[in-house]
C-alpha cells in the first residue's frame, strides 16, 4: 500500500522520539529520516521504525497480503460448525430415579438402578453425553439396597439355622 505524506510524518515523529530517547545515534537518525521522506510504501516506513517502541500506523495494516493464487490451489475453508448441545443421558436419569426409589419400594428398584447405571456409563463413554454423576449415584444406591437385602437375608437364614 502506498504511503501518504501523513504516514511519512508519523514515521518521522517516531524516529524523532527514538532519537530523543537515545535509541538512535545521530548518523543513523539522519539516514532514517532521509529514507522516511523518500519512502513510497507503508512497508518501507515500517522497516524504518519496526525496532522502535511505536510504529507510524497500527501494525495490522502492515501484514503481508496473501499471494494472488487461483482459488483452485487455495486450501478448502473449514465449515462453520454449530456447537452441538450436550444432553444428559436418559439411562443415567433412570438409574438415579430408580436408586432414589429403592427405600420407598423396599429395594424392588435396586436391580433396575444397577442395570441402568452400568448401561448409562457405557453410553456416556461412547457418546460424550452428560450424566455420569447421576449414573454413579444410581449405581451406588442400587448396590446399597442389594447389599442391604443380602445382609437381611443372611441374618434371617442364620437366625433360622440357630433356632433349629
Amino acid at each position: 500500500m502506498r504511503a501518504s505524506h501523513a504516514d511519512r510524518e508519523r514515521a518521522v515523529d517516531v524516529l524523532k522520539a527514538g532519537f530523543a530517547e537515545g535509541r538512535l545515534q545521530q548518523p543513523e537518525y539522519e539516514q532514517r529520516i532521509g529514507r522516511a521522506y523518500k519512502a513510497q510504501t507503508h512497508a518501507e516506513l515500517q522497516m524504518l521504525v519496526s525496532d522502535l517502541p511505536q510504529g507510524p500506523v497500527p501494525q495490522a495494516q502492515f501484514q503481508p497480503q496473501r499471494p494472488m493464487v487461483p482459488a483452485t490451489f487455495m486450501p478448502m475453508p473449514m465449515p462453520m460448525q454449530m456447537p452441538v448441545p450436550v444432553h444428559t443421558n436418559s439411562s443415567a436419569t433412570g438409574a438415579l430415579v430408580c436408586g432414589i426409589m429403592t427405600p420407598v419400594t423396599w429395594g424392588l428398584t435396586a436391580i433396575p438402578a444397577v442395570i441402568l447405571g452400568h448401561k448409562a456409563r457405557a453410553e456416556i463413554r461412547r457418546t460424550g453425553e452428560r450424566g455420569d454423576g447421576q449414573a454413579i449415584t444410581g449405581l451406588v444406591l442400587g448396590w446399597l439396597a442389594i447389599g442391604g437385602w443380602a445382609l437381611f437375608l443372611l441374618v434371617f437364614v442364620l437366625s433360622a439355622a440357630v433356632n433349629l
